[in-house]
């Protein structure tokens, strides 16, 4: 049989389960969306907890776990690697992760889902940054952080250097696509519905150095979503646009303060090829020199991919200290 690694990511918008080989192969994976009732903006913990609950026994069942030689358990106890980091939806899956290495006999291991993400972009990007040490931008519906990263043994050592002071990325995504009709998490569908755009209407983008925010281009868009004067294909675009203004301007600071030019850049918003094409297209101008690397889009959303292979680097640490 073959070994594998399994990793558990329990976040507040999916739960999800991988077996990887050694080799970084996914073997088997199984994983859902949240439900969320038409018109909200998102779940409470309680509620997000109780689906996790409900999905893991079906979604277990889906990898056939019998049929392949379980290594070890890695799971995502936290949103990100510091101290005071918590949410109580990862206790769901950090739970099942010991539970699981103690019936089949075999270590757990526990990371973040921020390094998560963050290994997922490395596993599955065409090409990933040369350099050890190198920029990560983390882009989701909880997180909007420019990162200093460097790769350790067991992972990765971060350092927040900048990023949101209020709203998330992924926020201003859902909370304007939910005030245009469209389904939460409202990104795969805001972008479709931005292509139909001439890019007519647009709204300032707000930062400052390595830090900005969305607070204000929020209340500019749902303004005009709300007094439906224009179209919801440029409202849309419009977020999309000032998405892109607001990383572009944040980036170049962070390039010109002497930060690495190497940019990884993960998490679900950055599945958007409007803004993938816009940003290489900004940042990798030869004023700039940048050079950007993204996550696979099938694997830019929360997944248990990355947290399965930051298990193997943990493992594969234990085992040359034994």
């Amino acid at each position: 049989m073959k070994k594998v690694l399994l990793g558990i990511d329990t976040s507040n918008y999916r739960t999800s389960l991988c077996l990887a080989g050694e080799d970084g192969e996914i073997v088997a994976e199984a994983k859902r969306l949240l439900r969320v009732k038409p018109g909200k903006r998102g779940l409470q913990q309680s509620e997000a907890v109780f689906q996790h609950v409900m999905n893991l026994p079906e979604l277990s069942d889906q990898l056939r776990l019998n049929d392949w030689e379980v290594a070890a358990v890695c799971a995502s106890e936290k949103p990100r690697p510091v101290d005071d980091s918590y949410m109580p939806v990862f206790k769901v899956g950090e739970g099942l992760a010991k539970s699981l290495a103690v019936f089949l006999g075999v270590p757990c291991y526990l990371t973040s889902h921020q390094e998560g993400h963050i290994a997922a972009g490395e596993f599955t990007a065409r090409k990933r940054p040369a350099a050890d040490r190198f920029l990560a931008v983390h882009l989701s519906g909880g997180t909007s952080e420019i990162l200093d990263c460097e790769r350790v043994s067991t992972g990765y050592r971060i350092h927040k250097i900048g990023g949101s002071i209020d709203l998330h990325a992924g926020q201003l995504v859902d909370r304007i696509g939910v005030a245009l009709g469209l389904p939460f998490p409202a990104g795969p569908e805001l972008e479709r519905l931005a292509q139909q755009a001439e890019g007519t209407f647009r709204v300032a983008s707000v930062v400052d150095g390595l830090q900005f925010s969305f607070s204000g281009p929020e209340a500019a868009l749902l303004r005009a979503a709300g007094q439906r004067t224009v179209l919801s294909a440029e409202i849309a675009r419009a977020t999309e646009q000032c998405l892109c203004n607001t990383l572009e301007k944040a980036l170049r600071n962070a390039v010109e303060a002497g930060w690495s030019r190497e940019i990884l850049i993960v998490g679900g918003v950055a599945a958007n090829q409007y803004i993938r094409k816009r940003l290489i297209k900004r940042l990798e101008h030869p004023a700039i020199g940048a050079e950007l690397f993204f996550c696979d889009p099938a694997y830019s959303g929360d997944n248990a991919y990355g947290v399965a292979q930051l298990g193997w680097l943990q493992h594969k640490t234990r085992t040359l200290n034994c």
